[in-house]
């Protein structure tokens, strides 16, 4: 993830522009400044408009209230924290699917012949995707749901706009206690029920493997014929909600980037240079041993992010852009996605986007969301990346680490997975932290050996890697290291 400011703390930094002149960046305020009215996750785009949080006025030339940092390394441990959260009471249709007492004989046949139904609908409108026929995949819709009706014409649009290489529908499981009587009678027909059904797709070009994720789908049976009725009613805390489904998007393709927005197509195509120039600052650093390709979500709302992410309301307020794993289960070879959050990123201005995409493109190479590495290599190493693409003054990057170092309060050891949690109390020192000690090794040893350092401990199958490589790559014990790490913070700050 990309953060603009971390435990309450106000955050700005330097960057050296184009022009080769130093920028100040303003300050974002934190939670405590800013008034913000998020509201709860969106359903697909039919529902009310929603409001962005307000912030304060950012200055024009450059805007970055940048301390880059947050990566995939809290994003894929902290969205499995999410996805095993307890539903949120507050928001509306969202609750855990009912337990189901032990079937009898023939609730067991009606569960098949629901399957059988329901699949039938799915693979209709499968074939109408694959076929690119429109009629056939609104034949598919309940008639009788007018807002749904709406949406899966906006479904089908954007589907057709994606460079799909595979798109199915899976039934996977149903309830028939889920939905509430009421709601069965505003359905109507002979019977209704609640499925979870598996979608999965590829884009061409830039996935390897399909994106992968659980919709709940409603069907309604009337005149004999079955229908869906919905594909978002009941999601429950952390399920994911593809961005295809939540409002018309507009693509913009680069020479190495996919920008997906819900906003407008002029807003994707501002992004690509930025997003292109990303994945080039990462390749010199990286090397060219990945695909080189980004896919950037880019939401229209904060809820609309937290959608996608399957985050609970207000989760990201103060996070600028988060890479995830676009599966149920990070692995390698999983499609990776940055997804940004729209305010905050049109507040940071051309260089501070730079430096926060240059950031998450590091996790995009480096698959840190299917990693070992501790977070600490994750993070910094991203931050290292970032800031050798775009420059920064070390007072002002590392500002709070300084303060507390000049205060006598050297870091004991390197940051801890701990540290990087969102409510940790000294989050800007653990990132800056973490950059400082990539940079340190990048400096002592040079960067090709930073980088050697990265994939020896993101390679290793033992427990015992990172301090394999600290041995085998710097030459040195972690407790070497620290030392030598202590003492170069504490020039750094003139301590």
């Amino acid at each position: 993830m990309s953060r603009l400011t971390g435990a309450g703390e106000q955050r700005g930094a330097e960057v050296i522009d184009e022009h080769g002149d130093t920028v100040p960046l303003p300050v974002v305020p934190s939670a405590g400044d800013a008034e913000e009215s998020i509201d709860h996750l969106a359903e697909p785009y039919a529902d009310g408009p929603q409001q962005r949080p307000p912030f304060a006025p950012i200055l024009k030339k450059v805007a970055l209230g940048v301390a880059v940092c947050l990566v995939a390394g809290a994003g894929y441990a902290g969205l499995q924290h999410i996805a095993n959260a307890p539903a949120d009471p507050n928001a509306g249709g969202t609750h855990p699917p009912s337990q189901s007492s032990p079937t009898t004989p023939d609730q067991a046949q009606a569960g098949v012949q629901r399957a059988v139904a329901g699949q039938a609908v799915l693979q209709k409108m499968t074939d109408a995707v694959e076929n690119e026929d429109r009629t056939e995949f609104l034949n598919t819709v309940d008639p009788k749901a007018t807002a749904f009706r709406a949406s899966a014409r906006t479904i089908f649009s954007n589907l057709s706009a994606l460079p799909l290489g595979t798109f199915q529908l899976r039934y996977v499981s149903d309830d028939s206690a889920a939905l509430t009587p009421d709601r069965q009678a505003e359905l109507g027909g002979t019977q209704s029920w609640l499925a979870q059904v598996e979608v999965s797709w590829q884009l061409s070009g830039y996935d390897v493997k399909p994106a992968r994720e659980t919709l709940p789908v409603t069907f309604v049976t009337r005149d004999g014929t079955t229908y869906a009725a919905s594909f978002s009613e009941r999601f429950v805390a952390g399920q994911r909600k593809p961005v295809w489904a939540l409002g018309p998007i507009d693509l913009a393709k680069g020479k190495h980037s996919l920008v997906i927005s819900l906003d407008s197509e002029s807003e994707a195509r501002s992004y690509v240079s930025v997003a292109d120039k990303a994945v080039e600052s990462v390749t010199k650093v990286w090397g060219k041993g990945w695909r080189q390709k980004v896919v950037v979500y880019l939401p229209a709302k904060q809820a609309q992010m937290e959608g996608v992410l399957g985050a609970q309301p207000n989760t990201y307020t103060q996070i600028a852009a988060v890479t995830m794993a676009e599966l149920d289960t990070p692995a390698v070879g999983a499609p990776v996605r940055i997804v940004a959050n729209p305010k905050l990123f049109e507040d940071l201005g051309k260089q501070g986007r730079r430096i926060v995409l240059t950031h998450e493109t590091t996790h995009v190479a480096s698959t840190a969301t299917a990693s070992p590495v501790p977070l600490w290599l994750a993070e910094g190493f991203a931050d290292y990346v970032a800031f050798t693409a775009v420059p920064v003054q070390d007072e002002s990057a590392a500002k709070e680490l300084f303060k507390a170092v000049r205060a006598g309060k050297v870091p004991a050891t390197l940051p801890t997975p701990e540290a990087f949690a969102a409510s940790a109390t000294e989050l800007p020192q653990a990132y800056e932290s973490a950059w400082l000690a990539c940079r340190l090794i990048a400096e002592r040893e040079g960067q090709d050996k930073l980088v050697k350092f990265y994939r020896a401990v993101h390679a290793s199958k033992s427990s015992t890697g990172l301090a394999d490589a600290f041995k085998s790559v710097l030459g040195m014990t972690e407790a070497e290291f620290v030392a030598e790490w202590q003492k170069y913070l504490e020039r750094l700050a003139g301590a």
